[in-house]
Formats: structure tokens, C-alpha cells, sequence
């Protein structure tokens, strides 16, 4: 992939994921920190930051549970570890540091 394909499908994925947040988790605070960084912050002052990573062609998710890498597969964004999509492990990590259900897509 090149650096160009990787910008706009990351740029796309991290648009997204801010959106979702704002329309899921009206209680986060959620904030754009320049071009390809959003941190999430949630009622009880725990953060997320979501951030592309341009030499490695990934996405990063740093959270209260750990720290996390995504690549594309041509399809999806998936954990570099064990596979999970992008949207659902978030989905997952920010349901556990607001204390309640959300789902992002």
C-alpha cells in the first residue's frame, strides 16, 4: 500500500470513528488533536487515543486496558495480534472505560 492509499484509508477509518464516538458516547469528550490523532476522554478522566501511523501503515490505539495496532487487510482494519476488526475492539475498550454499552460503527 502506498503512503497516499494508507492516508485516505486512515483518514477515512479515523473520521468515522470520531462520528461514531459522537453520536455513541455523548458523555466522552471527544477531540481532533491535529490531523490523524483523536483523544477520547471519558466521564471518570480516563483517556483513548486513536492515531494513524504512517511508517508502519497502521493505526494505533493506545487505551486503559493497553495498546493496540491495526493494519488493513483490504477489507478491514485488524488487530496486528489477534485479528479483531478495528470498530469492534474499540467498540469493546471504550464500552469498559465508560461503564456502559456502546457500539460504534
Amino acid at each position: 500500500m502506498t503512503e497516499s492509499e494508507f492516508e485516505t484509508l486512515a483518514g477515512t477509518a479515523l473520521a468515522a470513528l470520531e462520528s461514531a464516538f459522537e453520536t455513541s458516547a455523548p458523555d466522552a469528550d471527544v477531540q481532533s488533536k491535529g490531523e490523524g490523532l483523536i483523544e477520547i476522554e471519558f466521564e471518570d478522566g480516563s483517556k483513548m487515543v486513536i492515531n494513524r501511523h504512517t511508517a508502519a501503515r497502521e493505526i494505533w490505539v493506545a487505551a486503559k486496558e493497553g495498546g493496540f495496532h491495526y493494519r488493513y487487510d483490504g477489507t478491514v482494519w485488524r488487530d496486528t495480534r489477534n485479528g479483531t476488526e478495528l470498530f469492534a475492539e474499540v467498540s469493546r475498550l471504550a464500552s469498559q472505560q465508560a461503564g456502559t454499552p456502546l457500539v460504534l460503527r
